[in-house]
């Protein structure tokens, strides 16, 4: 493969990588991290025009859009780790014909990874705090939770009833969304492992919580790289660690790893499964050392890395699929860029 790099905006810690689509067209997202800055939304035909979210506020850890409410999504404002106590919050946003309509939803200390399911007519929130409190930065003694509640017509107005179905989970940080037998859950890593949480598809069922993997689990990624059938998991091991590997599901539904990451690495953030090109794959990102943003595939019965470029320090990565092609869409944080990579033959 081959990828066309195209540098869309400096974004100082840029940090998120999203996307919405409306109707026919693809609107990309990318915001930083910084206190009072910036988060633009890119869109047109080579994603040369764009405009602001918002340009007042920061933390944006995450951006996700409604699969049924057109031009709609919920985001992730004022997410600071070194800020004690937590002014991290969730927030509702609009496409309108002026432009983009933003208004708080609710406070929730240090949330960090979330999602919303559209299951049975119902649109639910599921979020992960990275921790319940902390005295500062590097205070990891009180750990992380997962709450879900169901997403009324108007979030912004109505409230979002929060319950707590899990707890106990230290430096609770990576997500990923999966199908298990055809029904969407959601991948959540921590100290403590990788849980599986699946919402309630049956009148009467409650959410399930199961844990399926041990291991210290920063980020989560799958894919079934190898055409099995079954989703390899990629992880980056510890928090905000040093190691990247893939692990595959044996005979006995237990996963046992296959394959590690040869560079020396650190700071490893960024991680997603996906295809490129119809071709199943991983795509990866790393901080510091060479910060690399590379390809994993499985090819001819091993696993093949290609690299995208290197010196940028992705913090989180997002891909696309277009009528002109894929797109890597790369939160550039060392370099203090947006940028959007084409997958080219």
């Amino acid at each position: 493969m081959r990828f066309e790099k195209k540098h869309l905006d400096d974004i100082k810690r840029c940090y998120c990588a999203s996307h919405m689509d409306i109707d026919d067209e693809t609107i990309v997202f990318f915001a930083s991290e910084d206190p009072e800055s910036t988060a633009k939304a890119y869109y047109g035909e080579n994603f040369e025009k764009s405009e602001y979210l918002w340009n007042d506020r920061g933390g944006c850890m995450s951006i996700i859009p409604f699969a049924t409410r057109k031009g709609e999504f919920l985001a992730v404002n004022e997410f600071y780790l070194k800020v004690s106590p937590s002014h991290a919050k969730l927030v509702w946003g609009k496409k309108t014909e002026e432009g983009y309509e933003v208004k708080d939803v609710m406070n929730l200390p240090y949330l960090h990874r979330f999602d919303i399911y559209h299951v049975n007519g119902k649109d639910y929130f599921i979020g992960a705090t990275i921790a319940r409190d902390k005295c500062e930065k590097n205070d990891w003694t009180r750990p992380g939770q997962i709450y879900v509640g169901e997403v009324p017509a108007d979030p912004a107005t109505d409230h979002i009833v929060l319950r707590q179905i899990g707890d106990g989970y230290f430096h609770n940080h990576g997500y990923s969304r999966g199908t298990k037998d055809g029904k969407v859950c959601g991948y959540f890593g921590s100290d403590q492992g990788i849980v599986r949480v699946t919402p309630p598809y049956a009148e009467g069922e409650d959410w399930k919580v199961e844990k399926i993997m041990d291991g210290r689990i920063s980020e989560i990624a799958l894919c079934d790289l190898d055409n099995d059938g079954n989703d390899e998991i990629m992880t980056i091991e510890p928090f905000h660690g040093n190691t990247i590997k893939i692990y595959h599901v044996n005979g006995n539904g237990e996963y046992e790893e296959v394959w590690k990451y040869e560079n020396e690495i650190d700071f490893a953030h960024a991680l997603v499964g996906t295809t490129l090109n119809g071709v199943n794959s991983f795509v990866a990102g790393v901080r510091r050392i060479d910060c690399e943003l590379f390809t994993v595939q499985y090819v001819d019965g091993k696993y093949v890395v290609e690299y995208v470029e290197k010196g940028v320090g992705p913090a989180n990565i997002d891909v696309i699929h277009t009528k002109n092609g894929d797109y890597i869409l790369s939160a550039n944080h060392t370099m203090n860029e947006a940028a959007i990579y084409k997958v080219m033959e």
